[in-house]
């Protein structure tokens, strides 16, 4: 796996990674407030240095799988540029294709932040108007159908994929926040899988209300070990129906798995 550095103002040195080739790390401007965090992704590192379309997909994959959180701030351009060697138009171009698919808003003299400003479809403004229930509700209407799809059209490559994150995912049994981010990237790669833009469109809002930070206390309620291992146990039996073309386990899996983490809902919310 090959990885490059994006540069955090806020948040990371970011390492996102490729599937072709070992590990190679392409480091930023150095930063305080920068933490690692490891995020795969499809496409080369030669690319990401020049192309519009490759940059924008490395930025969304930070912001969908929660390196970047609603309402951070972006990088500055330059430190952007300097990071995947583009220059500031190309990279202010990508920016305008996730401000287009609401995923982030200017501020002049500001910068760039995570969200879509404060509109009704900004996963800030819906995470502050459901409960945590109502969210895994949501989940449950979308996710089960989403995963038999996923089982006609996943290719090699995606179970790859989703093998390789739930390998990082099984090795933080003790560190909630990096469960939640394979957690959620894991899930987020089903939807690929599924072949609809439409159904991918609507789990990635659902996944940004999901890793919004109000839900921080109760991952800490429910997130203990044992309750990751259990997670990451149906994790593998969903992966297992996908790879085995299993449709209807598959469909049954994931749903007996959002309703076990309904049910852990319910259960945290009652202390």
């Amino acid at each position: 796996m090959r990885y490059i550095a994006a540069v955090a103002g806020s948040r990371p040195n970011l390492l996102i990674g490729t599937q072709s080739g070992p590990v190679q790390r392409v480091m930023g401007l150095t930063d305080s407030r920068i933490r690692m965090a490891e995020e795969p992704v499809t496409g080369d590192v030669e690319q990401c240095r020049h192309g519009v379309s490759t940059i924008a997909s490395y930025l969304r994959r930070a912001i969908e799988t929660g390196a970047y959180s609603e309402g951070d701030r972006l990088p500055p351009e330059r430190q952007l540029a300097m990071t995947f060697d583009a220059a500031r138009s190309t990279v202010r171009r990508a920016l305008d294709q996730l401000e287009r698919a609401g995923l982030v808003s200017r501020r002049l003299g500001s910068g760039t932040y995570v969200g879509s400003g404060g509109g009704q479809h900004d996963g800030a403004y819906l995470a502050n108007q459901i409960s945590s229930l109502q969210l895994v509700e949501a989940r449950l209407a979308v996710e089960p159908f989403t995963t038999r799809l996923a089982v006609l059209h996943v290719t090699r490559r995606n179970l790859d994929d989703m093998e390789a994150v739930l390998a990082r995912a099984e090795a933080s049994i003790d560190d909630k926040d990096s469960f939640s981010r394979w957690d959620g990237e894991f899930h987020l790669m089903i939807a690929q899988a599924s072949g609809n833009p439409l159904l991918l469109s609507i789990y990635r809002q659902i996944n940004q209300v999901r890793l919004h930070r109000q839900w921080d206390a109760m991952k800490e309620k429910i997130l203990t070990p044992g309750v990751i291992i259990d997670y990451n146990r149906q994790h593998r039996s969903i992966y297992n129906a996908l790879n085995e073309r299993d449709a209807d386990g598959a469909q049954s899996l994931i749903a007996e798995h959002l309703e076990r983490a309904r049910d852990d809902l319910l259960r945290a919310n009652s202390l």
